[in-house]
C-alpha cells in the first residue's frame, strides 16, 4: 500500500539540485522549513493564478504541518511546472502517468538574478562578520518575561512546535501541581509530539491481526508469528528502521526519541511482553502499527495475565490515531476481557473501526446473518447512538474463494478493501488535526482535574478530624464531583471515571494537595481561547 504519492523519488538528479538551490533561497531563516510568508513571495514568481497556488500548497502540505520541507517543496514545484503546462491542479496529478524524470523545473520570473544577488551579498557579509559587535549581556536585562514568551511562540516553525511550547509554558505547570500524570496519563515529552501516527489492532486470538499487518506490508515483520492458536503473546510496535531487527521492551521504553516512556508505569512484567520490530518499509515511514496479543475468551480468562492488559490498551488508545477491532465469522462473541478492553476505549469512539475479517469463509447468505449477529453483539458493548463503521473482507494475501464468494461477494470485498485502505491513507494527512484535538482534550481534562483537587483541598478541616474528613470525601466522591460541576459550570461528560479516581485518591494525603491557583487555570484558558487559534491561523494555507 502506498501512503504517499509524492513523485520526489522519480525526480532527476539535475532537477533535484536546482530545487535544492531554490529551497535554500526561499527558506529565509535557514531552518529547513518553508513557511507561508516565504512561499507567497517565492511562488509568486511563477505568475500562476492565486487559486492554482492555493491548490499547490494544499496538495504539497498534505499533512497540514503549516510548512514545506524539501520533499514537499519539490512536489510543489513539480505541480507548478505541470500547471504552467496547462494541467488542472488536483490530487490525481501525483499518481498520474507522467515521465517525472524528464519533467523540467517551472519557469520562475527573475529567480536566477535574485539567487545570484543573494549569493554575492552573503560573500560580502561574511567578510564583515568579524567587525560586528556581539550583543552585550545587559541587552537582555530589560526584556520582560512576558515579551520573551510571546517571542518564543512567534518563532515556532510549525503547529507541532507551537503545541510543544504551549504545553511546557501553560499546561505542564498545571499538570505537575495537581498530580494529573498519576490520575490520567503521564507528562508529555517531545517524542510524544513528534511521533508518527499509530494504528492499533485489537481482537480475539486468530482473527487475523498479524496477517492483516503482513498484508499491508506485503511481507512479514521481525518476530511475527501466525497460527490458529494464540501465537502473538506480546504487544509489538512495528515501526520504520534502517534494518530489520527486534528491540526488547525495556530498551525501547527508555529511548528518549521514542514515545513509549510512559509504559514503564506498567512494570517489568509488561515490558518483558513488549517489543519493537523495526524494518525499512515505505508505509512505516508514515505510520506505526501496533500488534496486540489476542484477547482471551472462555476458560482462558481464568488464567490472569501478569500485567494490566486493559490499562495498556487504554494507554495505547490515547496515543493511537486509529483503532481496528477485528472479528471473524466464527468468533463473534464478546468475552468478558474483550468487553473490558472495549469499555477502556471510551472517549476514543471516533478512532474505532470494526473489521469483519475472513469473510470469504462463509457464503453470501451466511455473511448476512454473521453481519447482523456482529452488530447485535457490538450494540451491547458500544453504547453509542451512531452505527460503527464495519469493513467486511478477507485481509490476507490468499486468492479469494470464488466458489463461496460469487461475483457479488468478490465485488463487495474489493470495495470494502479499498475503503479501508483509503481510511489508512488519510491518517498521515489528519495526524496534525488529531494532535490538536487530543491536546485540547487533554487541556480540558487537566483543568477539570485541577478544579477537583482544589475543591478536595478546600473541604479539608484546618486542624482536627482530617483522616475522617478525607475518608468521607472519598466515599462521597460523586457528590463532590457534582459540587465542582455546579460551582464552575462544567459539562458532566468531561469528568473522569469516579471509581478510577477514587482508587488513585486512596494513595494520597489530601492535606498535601495544593490550593487551587486561578492564575494557572487562567493560563490554560488563555491558551485554549487565544494561543491555539492564533497558532492555527499562523500556519493555515497562506492563500486562504
Amino acid at each position: 500500500m502506498e501512503i504517499s504519492g509524492t513523485p520526489i523519488n522519480l525526480c532527476s538528479k539535475e532537477s533535484r539540485k536546482i530545487y535544492q538551490d531554490w529551497f535554500n533561497f526561499a527558506d529565509s531563516d535557514g531552518d529547513g522549513r518553508l513557511t507561508g510568508n516565504d512561499a507567497i513571495k517565492f511562488f509568486g514568481m511563477s505568475d500562476l493564478p492565486r487559486e492554482d497556488l492555493k491548490q499547490v500548497w494544499a496538495i504539497a502540505d498534505a499533512k497540514r504541518q503549516g510548512f514545506l520541507g524539501l520533499q514537499e517543496f519539490i512536489t510543489a514545484m513539480q505541480l507548478v511546472s505541470l500547471a504552467q503546462s496547462g494541467h488542472t491542479i488536483n490530487q490525481d496529478l501525483l499518481i498520474a502517468e507522467f515521465d517525472w524524470d524528464t519533467l523540467e523545473p517551472p519557469s520562475m520570473q527573475g529567480l536566477n538574478e535574485k539567487i545570484t544577488k543573494k549569493k554575492s551579498k552573503l560573500r560580502s557579509d561574511s567578510g564583515n562578520e568579524s567587525k560586528k559587535l556581539q550583543p552585550t549581556r545587559s541587552s537582555h536585562w530589560f526584556t520582560s518575561s512576558r515579551s520573551s514568551k510571546k517571542i518564543q511562540l512567534s518563532s515556532v516553525t510549525s503547529i507541532i512546535d507551537g503545541l510543544k511550547t504551549l504545553y511546557n509554558q501553560n499546561l505542564k505547570p498545571l499538570e505537575t501541581s495537581y498530580h494529573f500524570n498519576n490520575f490520567a496519563s503521564p507528562l508529555l515529552t517531545n517524542s510524544d509530539f513528534d511521533a508518527k501516527p499509530m494504528v492499533m489492532l485489537l481482537g480475539q486470538y486468530s482473527t487475523g491481526k498479524t496477517t492483516f499487518i503482513k498484508h499491508l506490508l506485503k511481507s512479514s515483520y521481525p518476530g511475527a508469528h501466525i497460527g490458529p492458536e494464540p501465537t502473538t503473546d506480546r504487544f509489538v510496535v512495528v515501526t520504520y528502521g534502517p534494518d530489520e531487527r527486534s528491540i526488547p521492551g525495556n530498551t525501547i521504553a527508555v529511548q528518549a526519541d521514542m514515545p513509549y516512556s510512559g509504559l514503564t508505569a506498567f512494570g517489568t512484567a509488561f515490558l518483558s511482553k513488549f517489543e519493537c520490530s523495526q524494518m525499512p518499509h515505505p508505509l512505516l515511514e508514515h505510520i506505526t502499527l501496533v500488534d496486540t496479543p489476542g484477547v482471551l475468551s472462555g476458560e482462558k480468562q481464568r488464567t490472569q495475565r501478569s500485567y494490566d492488559f486493559t490499562g495498556v490498551t487504554s494507554w495505547f488508545a490515547a496515543k493511537c490515531d486509529l483503532i481496528l477491532l477485528l472479528f471473524d465469522p466464527h468468533k463473534l462473541d464478546v468475552s468478558d476481557e474483550f468487553k473490558r478492553v472495549i469499555y477502556s476505549l471510551r472517549g476514543h469512539d471516533d478512532k474505532i473501526r470494526v473489521v469483519l475479517n475472513k469473510a470469504d469463509q462463509v457464503d453470501t447468505q451466511q455473511l448476512m446473518r454473521v453481519y447482523g449477529a456482529l452488530m447485535w453483539s457490538l450494540g451491547k458493548v458500544l453504547n453509542t447512538p451512531e452505527v460503527t463503521r464495519v469493513y467486511i473482507g478477507s485481509f490476507n494475501d490468499r486468492t479469494s474463494n470464488e466458489a463461496i464468494d460469487g461475483p457479488i461477494g468478490r465485488e463487495l470485498f474489493e470495495k470494502e478493501h479499498d475503503d479501508l485502505i483509503a481510511d489508512l491513507k488519510d491518517i498521515p494527512k489528519k495526524a496534525c488535526d488529531r494532535r490538536i484535538n487530543e491536546y485540547v482534550k487533554r487541556a480540558r481534562a487537566a483543568k477539570i482535574h485541577a478544579y477537583i483537587i482544589g475543591h478536595l483541598k478546600k473541604e479539608m478541616p484546618a486542624m482536627i478530624g482530617k483522616a475522617k474528613a478525607q475518608q468521607r470525601l472519598i466515599d462521597n466522591l460523586e457528590d463532590e464531583f457534582r459540587k465542582v460541576q455546579r460551582e464552575f459550570h462544567l459539562p458532566a461528560g468531561d469528568f473522569p471515571n469516579v471509581e478510577h479516581f477514587r482508587e488513585v485518591l486512596r494513595g494520597y494525603n489530601f492535606d498535601k494537595f495544593e490550593k487551587l491557583k486561578p492564575q494557572k487555570v487562567q493560563a490554560v484558558d488563555d491558551m485554549l481561547g487565544y494561543d491555539i487559534p492564533e497558532l492555527l491561523r499562523s500556519f493555515k494555507n497562506p492563500y486562504d
